[in-house]
């Protein structure tokens, strides 16, 4: 576990959502005792792992392996494999590892096939569906059409504000700071909506920083929500 919540850290760090000063002011750790960890010179106690992991939005979950060796490709001509991954590994990473799966789902290969994609050319080198565990706040956020540890499958290749289906509204996988939530969204001026599906919740409304553009936020389009029973 310390290793990898080791690594999960230093990609974040490399990614430069996170640095040491700021995981230290989340944490109210000193600097030189999180380098020291990041750099393999000590461990940390279990209540300063489960510090880091609140403030980060982790979950011991996350930081799993996968139970067994996993392929990505169709085991068959009728069917496709979705990895499930951690919030950060779909925000962040255009391909995703087996490492980094905590399970696979398996569809009917006509659920995605003939999906339309809407997105910018680099993002078209990204593996194109991953799918999430919906957090507490996306479960209330979006009930009920979003129920508490629901998966949601994302598709990557869609991060754009048009709509998919004319009657009906886009559900995104949307990157807030160096987090993921699951929201509607649109663009309007100059600012990013997020809407929420339970009319008791609160609008949120986000600044765009000056080197990203909108679309940057939209981690993809949601195909679908698998809720459990």
């Amino acid at each position: 576990m310390h290793e990898r919540l080791r690594q999960e850290l230093l990609r974040r760090i490399n990614r430069g959502t996170l640095s040491v000063s700021l995981l230290a002011r989340q944490t109210g750790f000193g600097q030189s005792h999180l380098s020291n960890f990041l750099h393999r010179r000590r461990h940390l106690s279990l209540a300063a792992l489960d510090k880091i992991l609140a403030v980060q939005h982790l979950s011991a979950s996350d930081l799993l392996p996968a139970a067994t060796k996993l392929e990505f490709l169709p085991i068959d001509g009728d069917t496709s494999s979705i990895p499930v991954v951690s919030h950060a590994a779909a925000l962040f990473e255009p391909t995703i590892q087996a490492s980094a799966a905590q399970q696979v789902l398996h569809l009917p290969a006509n659920t995605t096939r003939n999906l339309r994609s809407r997105s910018s050319t680099a993002r078209r080198a990204w593996q194109r569906f991953v799918a999430v565990r919906a957090s507490d706040a996306d479960a209330q956020a979006m009930s009920p059409l979003i129920q508490q540890h629901a998966l949601a499958v994302i598709d990557r290749h869609y991060n754009s504000f048009a709509a998919y289906h004319s009657d009906r509204l886009n559900l995104y996988a949307v990157r807030r700071d160096a987090h993921l939530t699951l929201r509607y969204a649109e663009f309007t001026a100059n600012r990013l909506v997020l809407r929420c599906h339970n009319i008791a919740c609160p609008v949120d409304v986000l600044e765009i920083d000056s080197n990203l553009t909108p679309n940057d936020l939209l981690v993809g389009r949601v195909i679908l929500v698998f809720n459990q029973t």
